[in-house]
């Protein structure tokens, strides 16, 4: 999932403070600021019962477990770390007090923060579980609305997400989450010219710098990828204080359009800008990873992320870099890869299709089986990173029609991205 999104949901949140919460007295502005400042620079963060999610069904039920003992997983942290600390109280609080709606948007709210700094989808399970109540709820309030469908969107649910922002929209059009969080779903299902226009209706809600940038990133991948890049750039250039949130979604954004239009040092810049923000962020360090392994600077990558693997997508990379090593690693990696998509499986989980696909097709050299993926992948998804492992896979597995239905889209989407031409140069 394209990371613009929780970037969208951050400045969203940013406009506006909620005041005291039950009897806390930190406001969802207060914790997700303290989150995000404090965990800069993460590699070991907290021990939670972590809420698995069931398999078969269209919105997956919370395990429950057996016992407040029983622990699923036992992440390393540190003891006294007191955002987490503080974030475990709300926690406890909120199980004492099931129904206070305040206290559990909080609390949810927090868990998805955690989610978004670690890239570990199973913390959508936690802050689903702080909403319990009112999960089933049609009518939800829209607090609770538009965080379902940010948890919902996290897991690719789209659909449902999508419905629940509908609910929230006929009744407060503007709510600036609600469009934020519609404009970026709509962009990464590929309805491009809905999602621009939830990024114009974005221009009396907020600030510049969001509602370009949302415009920017749906341009830049509909036919306009350098004008985008400069149109951005200006923008990026004229606030120079923007808060780092903003600033971190833009700088990976540019990086990512510097990428495709082959501008190599502008695009490794950005990518170090961005982690000199947040040397944490996993999505701009698995972005910076395949930057990397594009440009064959694989002993980089093993650098970057030797002690970052926990997140699926960055030991997918790390097992790339090793490959392209010969490294005798390699083995051990895999067999981690190949347990942990078994472990999503079992969950229901499919978030990670899009490196599944890659890892069955680059490490497994099984191209029927990575189209296969790339193809359910393609039902959910289409963001170039999702274009070209499906394109990657039907050129493997010599599916012709496959292939002309890649072009076919390319062609109508505009999509620019030179490693795309590259692999369609080099083996169409």
């Amino acid at each position: 999932m394209k990371r613009s999104n929780a970037a969208f949901t951050r400045a969203s949140l940013t406009q506006r403070s909620r005041g005291p919460f039950g009897s806390s007295s930190e406001s969802a502005l207060d914790l997700l600021d303290m989150l995000s400042q404090r965990w800069r620079g993460i590699a070991s963060l907290i021990c939670v019962i972590v809420i698995a999610v069931t398999s078969g069904r269209a919105v997956a039920a919370p395990f429950v477990p057996e016992s407040d003992s029983q622990v699923l997983e036992r992440l390393p942290f540190a003891p006294n770390d007191p955002v987490l600390s503080r974030l475990r109280a709300l926690n406890n609080q909120l199980t004492r007090s099931p129904d206070n709606l305040p206290l559990a948007l909080l609390v949810a709210q927090g868990y998805l923060e955690v989610g978004r700094v670690t890239g570990d989808p199973r913390y959508a399970g936690y802050a689903q579980a702080a909403l319990a109540p009112w999960w089933d709820f049609e009518q939800a309030p829209q607090e609770v609305l538009v965080l379902r469908a940010t948890l919902r969107q996290r897991v690719h649910q789209f659909d449902a997400a999508l419905a629940d922002l509908a609910t929230v929209l006929n009744t407060n059009p503007r709510n600036l989450q609600a469009r934020l969080i519609r404009a970026t779903v709509l962009q990464v299902q590929g309805a491009y010219d809905e999602a621009r226009e939830e990024c114009r209706a974005l221009q009396e809600l907020t600030e510049e710098l969001v509602w370009a940038a949302c415009l920017a990133n749906v341009n830049g991948v509909t036919g306009q990828l350098r004008e985008s890049y400069q149109q951005l750039s200006l923008a990026l250039a004229r606030y120079p204080r923007a808060k780092p949130s903003v600033q971190s979604w833009l700088l990976i954004s540019l990086a990512e359009m510097a990428s495709r239009a082959g501008m190599a040092q502008e695009a490794e810049a950005h990518f170090r800008a961005a982690l000199a923000l947040d040397a944490a962020d996993y999505y701009v360090l698995g972005a910076y990873a395949d930057f990397l392994l594009d440009s064959d600077r694989s002993p980089e990558v093993l650098d970057l992320l030797r002690d970052k693997t926990r997140a699926d997508p960055l030991l997918l990379r790390y097992a790339l870099a090793l490959q392209a090593q010969h490294s005798k690693e390699l083995p051990a990696q895999m067999e981690q890869l190949r347990d942990r998509f078994a472990a999503s499986r079992l969950r229901g989980d499919r978030v990670h299709l899009r490196e599944e696909g890659r890892f069955t097709l680059h490490l497994l050299n099984a191209p029927q089986a990575a189209l296969t993926l790339a193809q359910e992948n393609w039902q959910v998804q289409k963001e170039p990173a999702d274009v070209r492992i499906l394109l990657e896979a039907a050129l493997a597995a010599r599916d012709a029609a496959a292939v002309d239905a890649v072009r076919e889209w390319l062609s109508n989407s505009r999509l620019e991205d030179i490693e795309l031409q590259r692999i369609i140069a080099r083996r169409g």
